[in-house]
């Protein structure tokens, strides 16, 4: 009899562990669902809405190639590469951010806060005023010049291993250099290089062609599926190094893999629409409070990413008489955010 009773307690036990399993999986695939549409909502609006609004079936008629008199022009030459580089630079950005956050056990650790997107900035902008550079050279140099300085924070910060506040105080550090160095080759522009320039200050979709989008998506297609691949991994490394390792984890060779993936996506994004501030820190926590802090937040955070640039780039352009760059209304969101987070991180731990 009390074999009986422990047998159905178990079996109901497991019947509510798998029920919380199922609604947590629900209500994650029901939450990308619907940051997906709000991407492709988002992405239509912007191709629709201008000094000019033109009707969703105008919009498709140029998408799939028609001639369109006034569309063809408006929006397949200007509206469709600015629309395509905020949504793969995006995705880029939250991806490559929540990459961070989950490797480095850490909502501070995303790239753009420890400066390998001022890095890229910085090598982009000498590219373009000091070596005449552009297109895929700009891309190329700010690409490895992105990888170069995230083997210099690692190496600035370790100490016996790496210590996530260790290695954001050091990446802050750099970032402020490499802004500083950033202005300094703005100041030694020509009025022509100086309008391309100005993007690496900020981040701004002005002037997006295909030429610097295709070269994003591409690294897209090859590095998403290898980050995807590498998410269970990425989820028991937040666990901590030797969890991981007891898990069957090869630590090293997953945060290399990891570490050089997203480094490639914020460069290549970097070198496309500039330093977008905040958005690689902002979609990591915005996924997690959307779909929850369970699985993996990869796609999720992408589109949040996607979410936040179209969001921003639609509010920069009509929402006031001015015309603002993408990366300042991105700035004006993630800033309070993260004073706010620097303050209760210190409060919980006493110090940053």
């Amino acid at each position: 009899m009390t074999a009986l009773v422990s047998t159905s307690g178990s079996a109901s036990t497991r019947d509510i562990v798998a029920g919380d399993r199922g609604r947590r999986a629900f209500r994650r695939r029901v939450a990308l669902a619907i940051l997906v549409g709000a991407a492709v909502v988002l992405a239509a609006l912007s191709l629709m809405v201008g000094r000019t609004f033109y009707p969703p079936g105008e919009i498709l008629r140029v998408v799939l190639g028609e001639e369109v008199p006034g569309a063809s022009f408006t929006v397949g030459r200007l509206r469709l590469p600015r629309t395509a580089l905020a949504v793969v630079a995006g995705f880029s950005f939250g991806l490559a951010g929540v990459t961070f956050q989950t490797m480095l056990r850490n909502p501070l650790a995303s790239p753009d806060i420890i400066g390998i997107s001022s890095g890229a900035s910085a090598a982009a902008t000498f590219a373009i005023v000091m070596l005449s550079l552009d297109g895929a050279g700009v891309s190329v140099f700010a690409v490895v010049s992105g990888l170069v300085v995230a083997l210099l924070v690692y190496l600035l910060s370790y100490r016996g291993g790496v210590a996530g506040t260790r290695l954001i105080l050091v990446g802050i550090g750099l970032a402020a250099m490499f802004k500083s160095a950033t202005s300094y080759f703005l100041s030694r522009a020509s009025e022509w290089d100086h309008q391309e320039a100005m993007r690496w200050l900020t981040g701004s979709l002005n002037g997006a062609t295909w030429s610097g989008t295709v070269p994003v998506a591409v690294a897209l297609v090859v590095l998403v599926p290898l980050l995807l691949g590498q998410s269970r991994n990425l989820n028991q490394l937040a666990l901590g190094d030797d969890t991981a390792s007891a898990l069957g984890v090869r630590v090293e060779r997953t945060r290399l893999i990891t570490i050089v993936a997203a480094v490639v996506l914020i460069a290549f994004a970097t070198a496309a629409a500039g330093p977008v501030a905040f958005v690689a820190f902002l979609s990591g926590p915005i996924a997690a409070r959307v779909v929850g802090p369970t699985g993996s937040l990869l796609l999720p955070a992408a589109f949040v990413g996607v979410v936040l640039v179209l969001v921003a780039d639609l509010v920069g352009q009509y929402a006031t008489g001015t015309r603002y760059p993408v990366g300042v209304v991105t700035g004006v969101l993630g800033a309070p955010y993260l004073i706010y987070l620097i303050i209760s991180t210190n409060r919980a731990r006493g110090a940053l």
